[in-house]
């Protein structure tokens, strides 16, 4: 299976991605996990690049996306998933939905374009979205924050959730939002409930 974790930054999607693999190894499945921008060597740079680096265009942020998210796939993702191997991702294309396509104003149809372009079609079998307030998801945050949130602030946190929620009614068959208040233990026994019945 491929499956993602989304949402603002302090949901709490990095530790399911954690406790998910975690599950699944110890009933004996082997799996990839991996995030993005990242997991490869050249998408480690473009996330200095993106989280680090100057101010750039709303094009040019999506268009690095897409970039990294290619070779992501191209490298990690499809031979995992060819050998059989279950993948767990920290974000994928429903970021760029969320962020540059909603938040930014680029538009939905054109940022999914793009990346399934990117992607060669490579689509989740399930996506996991972690909803919280974003009030409550800023108060977790305890790093520097990044060019994107130190640029926009709270206002664009507010319209990338909103985003987040519109992509969740978009496409429900694949992405399910779960209420990321709730114990993380809770909440991962019913993800691995949901990804054992899809499998």
């Amino acid at each position: 299976m491929f499956v993602t974790f989304e949402g603002i930054d302090g949901s709490g999607k990095s530790t399911q991605v954690d406790l998910l693999r975690a599950a699944l190894e110890a009933e004996g499945r082997t799996v990839v996990a991996t995030r993005e921008p990242g997991g490869t060597e050249f998408g480690e740079r473009v996330r200095e690049l993106l989280l680090a680096g100057p101010e750039m265009t709303p094009w040019a942020e999506a268009a690095l996306f897409a970039a990294a998210r290619s070779e992501l796939v191209t490298r990690v993702i499809q031979p995992a998933l060819e050998a059989g191997r279950d993948v767990i991702c920290d974000r994928y294309i429903d970021s760029s939905l969320a962020y540059q396509g909603i938040a930014r104003g680029l538009g939905v149809d054109r940022v999914l374009q793009l990346n399934l372009e990117a992607t060669r079609g490579l689509l989740p079998d399930r996506t996991f979205l972690i909803l919280v307030d974003p009030a409550v998801a800023d108060a977790r945050e305890t790093g520097t924050p990044d060019r994107i949130e130190a640029a926009e602030g709270g206002d664009f946190m507010a319209r990338v959730d909103a985003g987040y929620r519109e992509l969740a009614a978009l496409f429900p068959r694949r992405i399910e939002a779960l209420d990321g208040a709730q114990a993380a233990t809770g909440l991962a026994e019913m993800i691995l409930g949901r990804v054992r019945a899809a499998a």
